[in-house]
């Protein structure tokens, strides 16, 4: 068994479900290792266009098995509605579909604490999907949570009203907090999780390490910027996003891992609160935002837009262990006459180039090299060498700083859109 890890190098939104759909079909099986439908992987192909929250984005590739990882957390409501969308789009997901049965279960009333919690912290609020991920991963830790697997105990019933009850008595005296349609909400969870058990449940860990599983991609989800223990916390999510997360959530050993590709975009994006020290308040920032069509495919806040961030991106590549790169959303700074890049950070008035613990936005300031422009559209470019070469030199560059190879260059949102060196 080989295994290959690709994972965000921010803050989520990097373009990794096109990436994974585009090498999908190389692998035996792609595994989906945390997070849970918080996050949103699109994948563009013959004018359709699909969006993941749950299921790996290997699907769409008929000989390629798929498994939610035990380190997933999965609302069925939501989850429910991925199928659903499939099914219209024609998409047959019963043989290369795999969940593990030690993966956790969101609840209705996660979702109610999650609001509830938010609305509580005011102006310190971090921003939350209110997708009731944080709550359902402090279960999780607090061992109390309801795994996929406790579906076919014939206590599940019972185990499904007793941790409900206990979320009630929380949102009733830590928040005052009532949820108006509750009984609806579990009735029609109750119904999609009948509808989940149609699905093939396997212990994901002999599943994975099953002698002819030969090849697997390990799929993160959101960033490293946004992991739990390395991100910008605690404007972070709940879950481990980086490499190492792969192992835990998967049941992988580390010395199968053999490349650990890492996605970025070609500016930085942030969705909700938290530092973000190259972002643009300014017409620029604007217009990154209206081409790249710069709004969460989960939440449809607009995402606060950039320039690409160096240190921090170094410091994701030394914390996952990059063997290579890929860059995306290049074809959006198309327009651009000047691009910049933050090379190092002011810092207490001393330049440095890492990531400081504290990102205080009062004393930490970008420190930017500019670029030219290529002006030209790159969307039907399938070769490097025919790229501009002020494109070429900026991709040069930035190589050369990272000291890791790009791979594949993404200079559209459809598949085929797609260059591998």
């Amino acid at each position: 068994m080989k295994v290959d890890i690709l994972l965000g190098l921010q803050w989520g939104d990097e373009g990794k479900g096109k990436i994974v759909d585009f090498l999908g079909k190389k692998y035996n099986l792609i595994g989906r290792f945390q997070g849970g439908p918080n996050a949103g992987h699109t994948i563009k192909f013959n004018g359709l266009t699909n969006v993941l929250h749950t299921i790996p984005s290997g699907i769409f590739q008929k000989k390629t098995k798929n498994l939610i990882g035990n380190g997933v957390v999965i609302d069925p409501i939501i989850f429910f509605s991925e199928l659903e969308k499939l099914k219209k789009n024609k998409i047959f997901y019963k043989n290369n579909l795999f969940i593990s049965r030690k993966a956790h279960l969101i609840l209705p009333t996660h979702r109610y604490l999650d609001a509830a919690s938010e609305l509580a912290k005011g102006k310190k609020k971090v921003g939350s999907t209110l997708k009731g991920i944080g709550p359902t991963y402090m279960d999780k830790t607090g061992r109390n949570g309801l795994r996929v697997g406790d579906i076919e105990s014939k206590n599940f019933i019972k185990k499904f009203k007793t941790l409900t009850k206990k979320h009630n008595e929380i949102l009733l005296k830590l928040y005052n907090y009532k949820a108006p349609n509750q009984l609806e909400d579990e009735k029609i969870w109750l119904q999609c999780v009948k509808e989940l058990k149609k699905i093939n449940i396997v212990d994901g860990e002999y599943f994975v390490n099953n002698k002819e599983i030969k090849r697997i991609l390990a799929e993160g989800a959101q960033g490293t910027l946004l992991d739990i223990d390395y991100g910008s916390y605690p404007y972070v999510t709940s879950s481990n996003t980086v490499a190492a997360g792969a192992c835990t959530g998967l049941g992988i050993p580390p010395n199968k891992i053999k490349k650990v590709i890492g996605i970025f975009k070609a500016y930085c994006t942030r969705v909700g609160s938290g530092p973000f020290t190259t972002e643009l308040n300014d017409n620029i920032g604007k217009e990154i935002q209206k081409i790249g069509h710069e709004f969460g495919s989960t939440t449809g806040r607009s995402r606060r837009c950039g320039w690409l961030d160096l240190p921090a991106l170094k410091y994701a590549t030394m914390i996952n262990g990059i063997t290579e790169l890929v860059i995306t959303k290049i074809d959006v700074l198309s327009s651009l006459e000047k691009i910049k890049v933050c090379t190092h950070y002011k810092y207490f008035g001393k330049k440095i180039n890492h990531l400081p613990y504290d990102l205080d936005p009062k004393e930490i300031k970008p420190i930017y090299k500019e670029f030219k422009g290529w002006k030209k559209d790159i969307t039907k470019i399938s070769n490097f060498e025919h790229l501009p070469l002020n494109l070429k030199n900026y991709i040069k560059y930035l190589e050369k700083e990272i000291n890791i190879p790009i791979k594949i260059i993404s200079v559209g949102p459809d598949r085929n859109e797609t260059i591998y060196r």
